[in-house]
């Protein structure tokens, strides 16, 4: 089968089409016929080293929607069943963007009835880091939270899941998504750019990576989440500082492909690539300005 890999770090020419073999999946694993795959961010950190791996030819892609093709010995899966899921790790040989994956039982739930496997491949690792970071800040219904990068995918996610969870939430963003941003569930808008107020919110979840520019509108006592392990800011002023490691969820992503079902949260994809224009893919990322999520369509 083919997959895209990297056997050097660099930009996205040094993604590559390799064939491998079709993986086979072992107790406690389901193998997916992958009909799609998002590409995020952390694949371009994969890609460029972040992870490390020097030497290796490391896998790529997390997210992954598609139909169980086979299991192993354990799980309740079976052929045929259409699921979305999250294979996290580094350094892996194998990843989503490949025409096979396979993945741990406990790291799939159903695909949304209300999407197709393009838009529902852009859910798993956007949705489940949204929710894990709210399930950080542990905030209680009709506490403020303000939400940095509010317009991309996991700052949208977490907009809607914030809304849903009865929190009022302020999205930070460019002017240009201040009505998608309302219509999402924003209570209040900050442009980009514009001074913050200080002390003003019970929580931040910090997913524009602003650091201690994100802090200063945190309430003494508050609690302040990134979504870059490494690059939160010093505590100061009782401020909890915490950041995620997104984690794989059976459970909570079901949760998720049941909110999404009922329109809570909203898929976003900008473009899809086939397989083989993975390196397209990775360069029409570097280039920043999207509005969605770019899709791996083998």
């Amino acid at each position: 089968m083919r997959a895209a890999t990297v056997s050097r770090f660099g930009s996205p020419e040094a993604v590559e089409i390799t064939e491998v073999p079709v993986p086979a999946p072992g107790p406690g694993q389901v193998r997916i016929k992958v009909a799609a795959a998002a590409l995020n961010p952390v694949d371009a950190a994969m890609r460029a080293g972040v992870f490390g791996g020097a030497g290796e030819r490391i896998g790529l892609g997390w997210d992954v929607a598609g139909t169980v093709e086979s299991t192993g010995d354990g799980v309740r899966w079976s052929p045929g069943d259409r699921v979305i899921g999250l294979a996290t790790g580094h350094r892996t040989p194998l990843g989503t963007h490949a025409e096979y994956a396979v993945l741990d039982a406990d790291a799939i739930a159903p695909a949304p009835t209300v999407l197709d496997d393009t838009h529902a491949a852009a859910l798993p690792l956007n949705a489940l880091s949204a929710a894990q970071a709210l399930d950080l800040a542990a905030l209680q219904p009709g506490q403020s939270l303000l939400v940095t990068g509010a317009a991309g995918g996991v700052g949208a996610h977490t907009v809607e899941l914030a809304h849903h969870r009865g929190l009022k939430v302020t999205a930070l963003a460019s002017a240009r998504d201040e009505q998608f941003l309302y219509t999402r569930g924003a209570d209040h808008f900050l442009p980009r750019g514009e001074p913050l107020p200080s002390a003003a919110f019970d929580g931040v979840i910090d997913t524009a990576i602003m650091g201690d520019a994100a802090l200063a509108p945190v309430r003494d006592g508050g609690a302040y989440i990134g979504v870059w392990p490494g690059q939160e800011p010093a505590p100061e002023r009782g401020i909890r500082i915490d950041a995620l490691d997104v984690r794989a969820d059976s459970a909570q992503l079901t949760e998720l492909t049941r909110l999404a079902d009922q329109g809570v949260l909203l898929a976003r994809v900008t473009e899809t690539f086939p397989l083989a224009d993975a390196a397209a893919a990775h360069q029409r990322l570097a280039d920043g300005g999207l509005r969605g999520r770019l899709v791996i369509v083998p």
